[in-house]
């Protein structure tokens, strides 16, 4: 089999039920889930199983849903049966609180570092963020994505926000805290320690 096929020679690629230009926003939006996937994988590989054998469980799951989000974005066929489920976002909210449960609270705006997978799950954070920028800008046009695709790309961005601050805590590698940031997050008698 060849890996080549040429349709794309001429600057258009094809969707599910439509050909469009590569620099229509919607394989502009897909290629972003694709260039998010690669960063997932990415921060798989510098997790070790022994210590973040549940996050990597849940990267791997995320792995096959931005496969299924990919889908549900390159189809224009009106009557379609999409992929992502509220079951797919309903799990990320689970797994946002808890672990967000497990790592300390935060007073200032953290910025992405400390160890290398935490610093690679801030960059899928921002990927997945552009991603949703432009779902929004894709919702505006005929045949607009589901609306599942832009909440669980809301709540994926969320995860890895706190999945990057459970990996470093877990390394006892303190967050790295934006130096000019005032007290935005303001800790109340039941917040986490």
């Amino acid at each position: 089999m060849k890996i080549y096929t040429r349709t794309g020679d001429k600057g258009k690629t094809s969707l599910i039920g439509g050909r469009v230009f590569k620099d229509d926003i919607r394989v502009e939006a897909y290629g972003t889930i694709d260039e998010l996937n690669g960063f997932v994988g990415k921060a798989i590989t510098e997790l070790s199983k022994d210590q973040f054998s549940d996050i990597i469980d849940d990267l791997e799951k995320i792995q096959h849903e931005l496969f299924d989000c990919g889908g549900d974005i390159a189809s224009v066929v009106k009557e379609r049966k999409n992929k992502l489920t509220e079951e797919t976002v309903n799990y990320l909210e689970e797994k946002i609180d808890k672990y967000s449960e497990e790592t300390p609270a935060i007073e200032r705006f953290i910025l992405p570092g400390g160890s290398k997978a935490s610093a690679t799950i801030h960059i899928a954070r921002t990927v997945a963020r552009r991603a949703e920028r432009l779902i929004v800008a894709l919702m505006k046009e005929e045949n607009a994505p589901p609306p599942t695709v832009l909440q669980y790309l809301n709540r994926l961005s969320d995860y890895f926000f706190v999945a990057a601050r459970l990996v470093n805590f877990r390394l006892n590698i303190p967050d790295v805290e934006y130096i000019r940031s005032a007290k935005v997050f303001h800790l109340t008698p039941d917040s986490n320690k």
